[in-house]
């Protein structure tokens, strides 16, 4: 049994069973891997996948056990040079994120620009998906960090540290109605069609469950997961709009008019996770702590020796998050 045949099942798993598709992105060739793999299902005794003629149909029950094991081999050898490499050249390596548009675009920006400057050397990376997607790409080994506010606290295996508290407001095109209102409420907001989030992204579930807690239906006739096309539509008079607070921006949003709803939604935690079982670099903890001030080495490595998501709390109940 080779790395480099668990690699090919691996791969292949997770190219849709596309032994082409997993070629090109390896740089080899579809006979060598299509080869390699009979070899090791031979020396196993079992088929990781089934076949109908030559192509790949789906992965046995065995294979799933043994890709996911395999998996579990590669991360760890991935550790492995992830510790060699910090103490070869502590200042230099890749460190891959993933996260939702919302936090690419006006959380990270600063944080990246100040990284990239200390650590030059450091080859950034940045996936977008959905929360789950942002989750799975982590826990495959795909990405290193996870950032974002939905979806973290359903993967056990992570760990997940809260970030941030940022709260929602209500955008709407000069001249509108709401836009002279003394105290908007959620009664005058359900009058209007809305334009939001799509459910699972930046903070959805604390909108809907607003409304819902006051027996009020919204009217979400447009979502996105991008705040920026929620603002283009916003624009064009399709509905009011519900966005993060830090996605607008004073002077290219001028346009108009911001208001404030931080006592109508509950306040969202932007969090940020890991994979358990990950050796962390040295520069992987300054980026924690550059994007969190409160995520200092020593907090971080407590919050690795916690065993569930109880402990994880408690270590970060007495943390003031700060508001954006």
């Amino acid at each position: 049994m080779k790395l480099q045949q668990l690699r090919y099942i691996w791969e292949v798993a997770h190219h849709d069973l596309n032994v082409s598709a997993t070629a090109q992105s390896l740089y080899t060739s579809q006979p060598g891997i299509s080869k390699q793999i009979r070899l090791l299902e031979d020396e196993l005794g079992v088929e990781v996948f089934s076949r109908s003629g030559k192509h790949l149909t789906r992965v046995t029950p065995a294979g799933e056990r043994i890709i996911a094991t395999a998996g579990e081999i590669l991360r760890k050898v991935e550790s492995i040079k992830q510790i060699a490499q910090e103490f070869s050249n502590e200042r230099k390596g890749t460190l891959t994120l993933a996260t939702t548009h919302t936090q690419a675009r006006y959380a990270l920006p600063p944080v990246i620009s100040r990284f990239i400057k200390r650590y030059p050397d450091v080859s950034l990376h940045m996936h977008q998906g959905t929360p789950m997607q942002i989750c799975e790409m982590t826990v495959d080994g795909t990405a290193d960090f996870a950032i974002a506010t939905e979806a973290l606290e359903l993967f056990a295996d992570m760990v997940m540290m809260p970030c941030y508290r940022w709260n929602r407001c209500v955008i709407v095109p000069r001249g509108h109605p709401l836009a002279g209102v003394d105290k908007l409420t959620l009664e005058a907001l359900a009058e209007y069609s809305l334009v939001t989030y799509v459910f699972g992204f930046t903070g959805r579930s604390k909108l809907d469950e607003a409304f819902i807690n006051r027996g009020l239906t919204p009217k979400v006739i447009f979502t996105a997961a991008d705040a920026d096309v929620i603002k283009t539509y916003v624009r064009l008079g399709l509905g009011v709009g519900i966005v993060a607070h830090m996605a607008v921006d004073p002077e290219l949003d001028s346009d108009l008019v911001t208001i404030d709803a931080s006592e109508l939604f509950e306040a969202s935690v932007t969090k940020i996770g890991f994979r358990r079982g990950t050796f962390l670099r040295g520069f992987m903890y300054d980026f924690l702590e550059a994007f969190a001030p409160h995520l200092t080495r020593d907090r971080v490595d407590q919050a690795l020796q916690c065993h569930n998501r109880m402990e994880l709390d408690e270590l970060f109940e007495g943390v003031k998050l700060p508001v954006r």
